[in-house]
């Protein structure tokens, strides 16, 4: 289980972790605004749109651990390229090909490995347990990242040169690509995996993925995780807001994201616990309406910059949603009466739209940040934040009565 939870968020780190946290150091190295790196972004979502359908039923038919550490090297060697600070079509390109190495042969792995670690009765422990240590980790490279962008600047990050920032920024690329890479090798080497008979198809074909696709909770899992992973994904808006809003400078505004990343694995762990305890998918329901609220502070204007009460208190609600939301929707996989076997199938298909927020969610936050400077943009983008919460509310809520009955 350590494995997947170092695996798990390591795979990430390079297309998305460094954005989230270091979101202006970020554009500013690479001389880009929020819509080009959103449709950068974008690239990753379309190819992994793919990717999600064929990478499922390969994760019902070969080991999880070779699966993974392939992965985990082919997008290490992406931030090789990363690190020598590509235009923005480089970007889009080296997106696109991190929307294949990390989905392709990773995700649908991940979740079947965890599936089988929490047997019958853990599932919500299992799931809770895998993103709470993910967000540990997450936080754990932030912290890391932060401390060497403060350690190799000659001043304040904001007053150095684009050149030095190039430099200083590149340091973290390497240190991230290194550590992923040796994960990788962890990985191949000491995960260890259920017997091929118990846990593998020798082959998929078209029966068993009609007799997924005739489960109710799979089309409303697409709906569910569409709904929650547009929140998560706004998660990268955090440290913009505390910078553009709050004032904050941007090694502090860093800071916030990275803090932000620590209430994951708290949050994670606790949902996975309590959800073990009553029905997964009541718990799925508390953590959207966590996040209506959350993102209603913001949405409607309470949060201004002399407001650090209802800043704090809005991070905290809308990240609390997010968080728990995450961990809990591949749980009630078993209580949705999805068979083990066809679970990485089953994964592949409720992936195709529940992760379709990789296409468009970044630009759209991009264009909206952009066109409305201040504080009325980053409004428009909580408002996206809580009508996609409230979707989510009401298909958990369906669920939730369905597998009650």
């Amino acid at each position: 289980m350590l494995l997947l939870i170092l695996a798990g968020e390591a795979v990430f780190i390079l297309p998305f972790v460094l954005i989230r946290v270091f979101g202006k150091t970020f554009l500013d190295a690479f001389g880009i605004t929020n819509f080009e790196i959103g449709a950068a972004q974008s690239i990753y979502g379309i190819v992994a749109f793919g990717a999600y359908v064929f990478g499922g039923p390969l994760a019902d038919k070969y080991e999880a651990r070779k699966l993974m550490a392939v992965s985990l090297w082919a997008t290490a060697l992406g931030g090789l390229y990363m690190a020598t600070y590509p235009s923005i079509s480089g970007l889009k390109i080296l997106f696109g090909y991190w929307g294949f190495t990390t989905i392709f042969l990773f995700w649908a792995a991940m979740i079947k490995a965890t599936r089988i670690w929490g047997g019958d009765k853990s599932q919500g422990r299992a799931f809770g347990i895998l993103d709470g240590g993910r967000g540990l980790v997450g936080a754990l490279f932030a912290s890391m990242g932060i401390w060497i962008l403060a350690a190799f600047s000659s001043a304040d990050i904001q007053e150095i040169s684009p050149a030095e920032r190039q430099e200083v920024f590149s340091y973290v690329i390497y240190t991230t690509t290194a550590i992923v890479s040796v994960i990788g090798l962890l990985v191949w080497l000491f995960m260890k995996t259920e017997s091929d008979e118990q846990t593998t198809l020798n082959k998929i074909s078209w029966p068993e993925i009609r007799s997924v696709l005739k489960i109710p909770a799979i089309w409303l899992l697409m709906i569910i995780i569409l709904s929650a992973y547009v929140g998560y994904k706004l998660t990268d808006v955090f440290s913009r807001y505390a910078r553009d809003v709050m004032a904050y400078n941007e090694v502090d505004a860093a800071k916030t994201g990275a803090t932000l990343l620590y209430l994951r694995p708290i949050t994670g762990l606790l949902f996975g616990f309590l959800a073990d305890r009553n029905k997964v998918t009541l718990w799925l329901v508390i953590s959207f309406v966590l996040s209506v609220f959350g993102a209603s502070l913001f949405g409607f204007g309470f949060i201004e910059a002399d407001s650090t009460y209802f800043f704090i208190m809005g991070v905290l609600l809308c990240a609390t949603g997010i968080y728990g939301a995450r961990a809990l929707y591949f749980a009630t996989l078993k209580e949705s009466k999805v068979p083990v076997l066809l679970t990485g199938t089953a994964v592949g298909l409720i992936s195709l739209i529940g992760y379709t927020p990789d296409i468009f969610t970044s630009p759209a936050m991009g264009y909206l940040i952009d066109n409305w400077p201040g504080a009325q943009g980053y409004r428009y983008v909580f408002l996206m934040l809580g009508g996609f919460a409230t979707l989510g509310l009401i298909a958990s809520t369906i669920l939730y009565r369905i597998n009650r009955k």
